[in-house]
Formats: C-alpha cells, structure tokens, sequence
C-alpha cells in the first residue's frame, strides 16, 4: 500500500513526540530567571471523535487527572475543537506537563493521536500579561502566543520570550505558523 500512497502524493503523517513536553520544565526555569511566572495551568486541544472508545478515553483521563489533585474542564470552542483545561493546586510545571503527557499519551493510545492539535502551558509576564508556550503535535515544536488587547498578539514579547527558551525546547522556526489560539483556556 505503501507504493500507491507513494505514487497519488499521499503521506502519513509522522507521529507526535509526546515526551517533548518533558523540557518546558527547564524553559520554565528560564523564563522564571526573567521574570515570569508559571499559571499552573494548561490545555490539551483535540478533535472530538463519535462513540463509546472516545468517550470512554475521556473519563478516564478526566479520573487519571482528577487523582493527582488537579482541576480539569472540557470546553468546546466555535472551531469544533475540544480544550482538556488542566489547573493545579499550585503552580508546579513538572506536575502539570505529567497531567497534560497523561491525556496526551491516553489519546494517543486509544487511537486518537492524529486528533491532537497542541498543548498549552500557561505563564505571566513581569508586568502581568498571560502568555502561553504552546506545543504543536503534527509539527513537534513550540512557540510563544501572547494575547493582547482584543484580536491582537504581543509579537515583540512572543519574540522575547523565544530568545528566551530557545535553547531549552525546539521552537518553530516558521513564524507563519505561530497561529493565534483566541479564547484558548487560561488566555
């Protein structure tokens, strides 16, 4: 099947690096050394899938999260995305990338993994703004999106704060894909 696919243009996309999440603890350190502060809050966004395996999948994520003390919501955006809203009790990073690597790794393995869009982390700047590292899973970098006032984005900050973390996470090096997550939890 492979020589077909190879033949009509048609390509699988490459699996997401899930344990990718596992270095915004160190970007977090030092964004922390500038200045700003880790929310204890995140995201997981995806897209929804029909019947029981996938509601299944999401009760058990939403229990897998619940017992390590964690807050979690759903909320459904106008673009036919789900948000999985992570708070945790403190603002602890390596606890909240372990619940957002949880239900990452827990749709991945049910068989959802192609439905995971990104991940979010959220933090505050030194004069009180939120932004948030955001993980992008089809292409296994991130990049910083800072909310201003309205439909705007703090690009100087955004490009601060990469300068930043460049060194502790693989970033995207196509600004044109830094999309604007409008309305994304914790933002």
């Amino acid at each position: 099947m492979k020589i077909w696919d190879a033949l009509l243009g048609r390509s699988t996309p490459p699996a997401a690096d899930l344990d990718a999440l596992f270095a915004v603890p160190q970007a977090s350190l030092s964004l922390q050394a500038q200045g700003f502060t880790p929310t204890g809050q995140g995201a997981v966004c995806y897209r929804r899938a029909e019947g029981g395996a996938f509601v299944s999948t999401e009760s058990q994520i939403e229990q897998l999260i619940a017992m390590s003390g964690s807050t979690i919501e759903k909320i459904d955006d106008s673009y036919g995305f789900r948000w999985l809203s992570v708070q945790q009790t403190s603002a602890d990073v390596s606890g909240l990338v372990t619940d957002l690597h949880a239900a990452n790794t827990s749709l991945a393995d049910a068989g959802f993994g192609q439905s995971l869009l990104c991940s979010t982390m959220g933090f505050t700047s030194p004069d009180g703004r939120t932004l948030a590292l955001v993980y992008l899973f089809k292409r296994g970098t991130f990049y910083p999106f800072v909310p201003s006032d309205g439909q705007h984005r703090d690009n100087a900050l955004e490009l601060q704060v990469r300068g930043i973390v460049d060194q502790d996470i693989a970033i995207e090096a196509d600004l044109s894909r830094w999309l604007a997550i409008w309305g994304a939890p914790g933002l």
